[in-house]
């Protein structure tokens, strides 16, 4: 049984599934601006947030994929461009860092983010926010629940680009090595 287990635990790791217990482990978001609210200071003259600016925002968690080749996530009026592909909510909190909102390269925001998915579970990380594009970051997985409750190390976000009206769009991934958690009770181990 315990090689049985090895060896499905391997091929897991190994072909990438997207998911672990059902939990998604690669999705994407987009920002929806109608939930952007920030304080109202410090701010530059033009009234754009700057370093030390606290904010929060959301918007939806999508299918892996749905913001391929550039597709903008949310409509105008702050509703899903595809709602047959939201998979759950994101929420997003913290800090301007850099040169505030005007950071062009280099962490813009260091944030909380909660992935609140349909499915009932919850994957928490913290890090810094890149405002280069294309750049994969590194993320703390700082909890989660149901197939994230055991989850540790780090996730990527990619960012993808912003919308028409300045949001992120996001590609997000746990770490590969985090697919598949080794949680063996010492009566299952048994030679075959």
């Amino acid at each position: 049984m315990f090689k049985s287990t090895l060896s499905a635990l391997a091929l897991v790791a190994s072909t990438g599934f997207a998911t672990a217990g059902g939990a998604p482990m690669s999705f994407d978001v987009a920002e929806d601006l109608s939930r952007f609210v920030f304080a109202q200071a410090p701010v530059f003259d033009d009234g754009m947030p700057a370093f030390g600016n606290a904010f929060i925002t959301q918007g939806y968690i999508y299918e892996d994929g749905t913001l391929d080749g550039g597709a903008e996530g949310t409509l105008a009026d702050g509703s899903s461009a595809f709602p047959d592909k939201v998979i759950g909510r994101w929420t997003c909190d913290g800090y301007f860092v850099g040169e505030g909102a005007r950071t062009t390269s280099g962490a813009m925001v260091i944030t909380r983010q909660v992935f609140e998915f349909d499915t009932g579970e919850i994957l928490i990380n913290q890090g810094a926010e890149l405002a280069d594009v294309n750049v994969i970051a590194p993320r703390v997985i700082t909890g989660g629940t149901g197939a994230f409750a055991k989850l540790s190390g780090e996730m990527t976000q990619t960012l993808l680009g912003m919308t028409d009206g300045y949001g992120v769009r996001l590609s997000v991934d746990v770490a590969p090595e985090q697919h598949a958690s080794l949680d063996v009770q010492l009566d299952e181990i048994v030679d075959d």
